[in-house]
């Protein structure tokens, strides 16, 4: 390598800004996310007031953090630190939603414990809706950065910019992906490869609406893919698994793939 190359990359590193890495942004998620589930957690709080006290300095790591992600004099920082965690309660009460659904749609969960502690879905499920709520108060960067984090823990890659209601339960995960302008209702269940994806990539529909509508009870069985910003699934539907849909599917409806399956007896040599 010649001297240009390391002038280069020299001056690469005067020019950026000195940001966290990924994985202290991720820490400070995972001792939030501990502080609202001390199932997680190894270490337990018995006075109020230093649950109190760890809240505040959550909450003045965040206004670090962000001053150190965001280039502007005058991003109110503080300030969005703040309403965060006003809305925490609301933000711990969905996530309650989120357990629930788990622990009655999973015959094999045998406790809310079990599901804080050990399931894969929880934990995506819980740093995306960390990062939406940031997202909410045009915070940049840092919401990407702790769904990409679950991502590489999970296999579950969830946009921070998905809307998703209440009661949502992924079980397995692995491959799941949900796209930045999902809009996915309440009550609905998420089996392993589901993609709900764009039709299209194209740079300039950034801003437009590219990904599905999933409404309230609905049901989308592993390998499933369901692409485009009009594509609407209706309540109570069911989705069955390896299905491609391109349109809308209106309110109870049972869309399967048919598959012809042939058993052919083996012929052992003697």
């Amino acid at each position: 390598m010649d001297k240009e190359f390391f002038l280069q990359i020299f001056d690469k590193h005067q020019r950026i800004e000195a940001v966290p890495s990924n994985k202290e942004l991720a820490a400070w998620a995972s001792g939030f996310i501990r502080m609202l589930y001390p199932e997680q957690a190894g270490n337990l709080f018995t006075d109020i007031d230093e649950v109190k006290k760890q809240f505040a300095l959550l909450e003045a790591e965040l206004v670090k953090i962000m001053d150190a992600t965001t280039a502007c004099n005058d991003c109110n920082n503080e300030a969005k630190a703040k309403r965060f965690f006003e809305n925490v309660p609301e933000l711990y009460r969905i996530l309650n939603t989120d357990i629930a659904a788990m622990l009655e749609g999973d015959p094999a969960a045998k406790s809310e414990f079990e599901i804080i502690r050990a399931y894969p879905g929880f934990y995506a499920i819980s740093f995306y809706r960390v990062a939406h709520a940031l997202l909410q108060l045009e915070i940049p960067l840092i919401p990407r950065i702790l769904t990409e984090y679950a991502h590489s823990r999970t296999g579950i890659d969830i946009h921070p910019g998905a809307q998703i209601g209440e009661y949502l339960y992924i079980d397995h995960g692995t491959g799941l992906v949900i796209g930045e302008t999902s809009k996915i209702g309440n009550h609905v269940k998420l089996y392993q490869g589901v993609t709900l994806g764009a039709l299209s990539v194209e740079k300039d529909m950034a801003h437009l609406k590219r990904h599905p509508t999933v409404e309230d009870h609905v049901i989308i069985y592993s390998g499933a893919t369901i692409l485009g910003g009009e594509t609407i699934i209706g309540s109570n539907s069911i989705i069955g698994g390896n299905v491609w849909v391109i349109k809308s599917v209106p309110p109870f409806s049972t869309v399967y793939h048919e598959a012809e399956i042939k058993v052919v007896k083996r012929k052992i040599k003697n």
